[in-house]
């Protein structure tokens, strides 16, 4: 039955349990949400490999892989990431290393007869001063964020490397954008660690220590969406069953909170007494950045994890498994 090159995908994904999927990156936040839904829903052939039993830029490691195993469907979650001083640093990095991965398994994938196949992007794809919301025309409209262009431009590239495989091969290759996420086995590192889960570090640090006050960055006043990454996987798996595109797909929420409003819920969440101040003398960062994602919400997807309920989710998992 397969797919045709019509994008009519008549053989769904979902009705395919006992597929080989490789979920590539499944030790990361996102991949380990997508391998916990795939699960749940009774697929039972999941193909892992580690870093260690599969360095994914290395291409004859990757063509062997996909050559010994043949995979039915591919879901790309793996890559470099960090945050604004990682990026700094290590900017040969973020492009190359991004770039061998996908690079890598998108022509794998397609030479050893892949089904279907999901390149995960990232909302740092569009440009810096795009309007809000933003929509997935928005893409190579301006100049991107300085500080992790070279992250953005290499998942740029995966994003037209699925398209230019679906015109010349008609390969069934989609993209799919999430925005900001966050859950179980995310990066609580102090330093590095992005807005939500350094919040609750460092809530529970000061909660834990007995400290008066918290000091959080700037006014408090930009919006930010958030989606928990279980919603995405969610989403990942609708994608997969339900669509075929040439265009890629904005993955979000569609909910803002202000910092202002997320650093007290994460308060209340975490249970700290004490007192929360703003140094407004620290820059606040981008005012709003916000995705729209109307389309996926057309095609009949939306999330289901509320803020509050994820925040719960996220610190028991904090409690759980980052040592203290």
């Amino acid at each position: 039955m397969g797919s045709s090159n019509h994008g009519t995908t008549v053989d769904s994904f979902l009705s395919n349990q006992s597929a080989k999927v490789f979920v590539a990156g499944h030790r990361g936040l996102v991949g380990s949400a997508i391998v916990r839904k795939l699960q749940q829903l009774g697929f039972t052939n999941l193909l892992l490999r580690t870093h260690a039993e599969l360095d994914l830029t290395r291409q004859t490691d990757v063509d062997a892989f996909f050559a010994a195993e043949k995979p039915q469907f591919v879901i790309l979650a793996a890559a470099k990431v960090g945050g604004i001083h990682a990026n700094k640093t290590y900017p040969a990095d973020f492009i190359a290393i991004n770039l061998q991965i996908q690079t890598n398994v998108i022509d794998s994938s397609y030479r050893h007869g892949v089904k279907k196949l999901l390149f995960l992007g990232s909302s740092c794809i569009y440009p810096k001063f795009a309007p809000q919301p933003i929509t997935e025309e928005a893409l190579l409209t301006g100049p991107l964020e300085p500080t992790n262009e070279w992250y953005a431009v290499a998942k740029i590239a995966g994003i037209k490397m699925c398209q230019g495989y679906r015109l010349q091969h008609g390969f069934d290759a989609i993209s799919g954008m999430p925005t900001n996420l966050y859950g179980p086995y995310d990066n609580f590192h102090p330093e590095n660690s992005h807005v939500l889960p350094a919040l609750i570090r460092r809530f529970h640090e000061a909660k834990v220590s007995g400290a008066k006050e918290v000091v959080v960055w700037g006014t408090g006043s930009p919006l930010r969406e958030f989606l928990h990454v279980d919603d995405l996987a969610d989403g990942v798996v609708f994608l997969m069953d339900k669509y075929s595109g040439l265009v890629h797909v904005n993955v979000g929420s569609g909910k803002e909170v202000t910092i202002k409003e997320l650093a007290e819920l994460v308060k209340e969440v975490v249970g700290f007494e004490g007192e929360l101040v703003w140094d407004t003398s620290k820059p606040d960062g981008t005012p709003r950045k916000l995705m729209d994602s109307s389309k996926l919400a057309e095609l009949g997807w939306v999330p289901k994890i509320a803020l509050k309920e994820g925040l719960v989710d996220t610190y028991k998992w904090y409690l759980e498994n980052v040592k203290q």
